[in-house]
């Protein structure tokens, strides 16, 4: 009988491409999402890719009482990855007491209720955020931690509990996976970044504006010190995400570290400017765009050291920025006609 994986914010971005992932390497999945930035059509494309049957809770997270109960009707969980929480770095800025409300109560009592019930192996959706601003890349996971806004301090301090945890009861085995920046969809275009509202983030912006839902996409910033002014990160398919997770869940048990932080990167910096000029030749040139202020929180360079994936994990990013523009403007030429 397949092991049992329980995902928090499954029917999200990267966790709804994660659910795919290990329904086709051989899991079961729960997932449990209070729909807030999801839909639940997510659940139905889920199935129709992997041709598996998911098991759905429409529930909040920050509930001990919902994550209780779905814990016991669905033992047994072999192990959580908790994708759950608030994301929009710029709106954790404005907003920074829902954040740290709703990201700390989600995953205290996410993590509370997979203790009780003797589930023991934890991975979470941490960030590159927490690298802050004080190193240079490519950063490595054993560097200084800070964070420039709340979002990213809320990562720092789940890190931090689970290490904590860990330490207290060592069974309590948890894996920090520090994604870089995902985009890109499903080859098939039926899941993939369709956030509520006006995006935050770079790409279904992008996407958007190239379908005519957006006028024209703002550039924040052209006077980094970078080769061509714009701010240089380190794009990566959402499916090489969602493998990496497959990949940590396989050996959480044996990694030589308790909590294991790891970097999901491609270990190379891409500008946006290239990003946006590769999405162009794609399109024909769909997404216009503007260059405008810096905005608060960004630095000027990040991009991941990609070695300890690839030594522990035996993962690496397989799928180039082309694939990444592709894809993600097949999924919104796809979606906009739904």
């Amino acid at each position: 009988m397949a092991k049992r994986i329980l995902l928090t914010g499954g029917c999200g971005y990267i966790g709804s491409h994660t659910a795919v992932a290990l329904l086709e390497s051989g899991w079961d999945v729960v997932i449990v999402d209070n729909l807030s930035n999801s839909d639940k059509s997510v659940k139905g494309r889920i199935e129709a890719i992997t041709g598996k049957k998911v098991k759905f809770v429409k529930g909040d997270s920050t509930s001990r009482k919902t994550m209780e109960k779905v814990f016991k009707k669905y033992a047994p969980i072999y192990a959580v990855i908790h994708f759950a929480g608030y994301k929009a770095v710029g709106e954790s800025v404005t907003k920074p007491l829902e954040y740290y409300s709703n990201n700390l109560e989600s995953a205290i009592e996410t993590i509370n209720a997979a203790i009780n019930n003797n589930v023991m192996n934890f991975i979470f959706s941490s960030s590159a955020t927490v690298y802050g601003d004080d190193n240079i890349s490519p950063f490595k996971e054993d560097a200084k931690l800070s964070s420039l806004h709340p979002y990213g301090e809320t990562k720092l301090m789940i890190e931090k509990i689970l290490s904590d945890i860990s330490k207290a009861n060592p069974k309590f085995r948890s894996v920090l996976l520090r994604y870089f920046n995902p985009v890109g969809a499903h080859e098939s275009g039926l899941i993939g970044e369709n956030p509520n509202g006006r995006p935050n983030n770079l790409m279904p912006y992008m996407t958007r504006v190239a379908t005519g839902k957006l006028d024209v996409l703002t550039v924040f910033g052209s006077d980094y010190d970078t080769k061509d002014g714009t701010c240089i990160r380190d794009f990566i398919h959402v499916m090489d995400i969602a493998e990496g997770h497959v990949a940590a869940l396989e050996r959480i048990e044996t990694l030589p570290e308790n909590p294991c932080a790891i970097n999901l990167g491609r270990g190379e910096g891409v500008s946006v400017k290239e990003l946006l000029d590769t999405f162009n030749k794609i399109t024909g040139g769909k997404c216009k765009a503007v260059y405008g202020e810096r905005r608060k929180g960004d630095i000027a360079v990040s991009y991941a050291s990609a070695e300890k994936a690839k030594l522990l994990l035996s993962w690496s990013a397989k799928r180039t920025v082309y694939d990444m523009c592709e894809s993600a403007y097949n999924f919104e030429k796809i979606h906009s006609h739904q």
